[in-house]
């Protein structure tokens, strides 16, 4: 993932990233205290996969 290169002040450029780090934050990553940095990689890609492109409005 990459940060937004967007022109400066244009408050919803970031807003799909900081939604998605919001969710992966408090659904995962606070869970997983103390965990491997592989374990975490596994488990977000995880994540990523089953619950946040499922629950998100498709095209």
């Amino acid at each position: 993932m990459a940060g937004s290169t967007g022109r400066v002040g244009a408050a919803g450029d970031n807003a799909a990233m900081e939604s998605l780090f919001g969710l992966l934050q408090k659904n995962l990553l606070d869970r997983r205290v103390g965990a491997a940095r592989e374990e975490l990689r596994i488990a977000i890609v995880t994540w990523i996969q089953r619950t946040y492109t499922r629950r998100r409005k498709q095209a």
